[in-house]
């Protein structure tokens, strides 16, 4: 079993971009990271340093030590860390200029992840990082296109994850709102189709990102 990250090297990961895995540190701490599987260095200029999935997993984990408590899905407003609105949210972020700021740059820096990560460099096409964070990605997407996202009383889209592989559901208010959500998706690099629940009838979204 590998030895866990040094706190040196575990504060290198926590301060990685909270979208794209972008690294900072010292030669030697990131080189070190890579070592451990934890980062990987594009091979392409500028040669920038990535946390790979097992990288992560540890960012994601609690320190070791931590309480358990029951977290909700997404980070609150004031946590500091950015995080794409799911829908349903108790607490949401405030639709502030600051707020539109921050979903256009982390969109941004999805892209460009992509053109980084993607072995042609395609930026039309998801990444590895959007298949291991499949809801918060397509809700990137959906948020930088300016669809509303739910929030108590007020109609908007949700997106859950299903027991499927690389699929998310994604539920809008009426079927206008579930079609405009399809097409921004399909804009994003995503393949979906619209299924109805057995139980409820509710029509719903099952979206995949695309792999070619």
């Amino acid at each position: 079993m590998s030895r866990p990250p040094t706190a040196a090297q575990r504060r290198v990961i926590e301060a990685a971009d909270p979208v794209t895995g972008r690294l900072r540190g010292t030669e030697a701490q990131l080189a070190a990271l890579v070592k451990r599987g934890l980062a990987f260095r594009h091979p392409r200029p500028p040669h920038e340093h990535f946390l790979t999935p097992a990288g992560h997993r540890i960012r994601d984990a609690e320190p070791p030590g931590a309480v358990s408590e029951a977290e909700p899905a997404e980070p609150a407003a004031d946590a500091g860390v950015f995080a794409a609105r799911v829908g349903g949210e108790e607490e949401p972020p405030a639709q502030t200029p600051a707020r539109l700021r921050a979903v256009h740059s982390a969109w941004q820096g999805l892209l460009e992840l992509r053109r980084m990560t993607n072995p042609d460099g395609a930026v039309d096409r998801p990444c590895g990082w959007e298949r291991t964070h499949l809801v918060r990605a397509a809700a990137l997407a959906l948020e930088a296109a300016g669809h509303r996202p739910a929030s108590g009383s007020a109609d908007g889209y949700r997106v859950r994850a299903t027991p499927q592989p690389e699929a998310v559901a994604v539920y809008a208010a009426d079927t206008e709102g579930l079609a405009a959500c399809a097409a921004t998706l399909e804009r994003a690099g995503w393949q979906s189709g619209e299924y109805t629940e057995p139980r409820t009838r509710v029509r719903y979204l099952l979206a995949s990102p695309r792999r070619v």
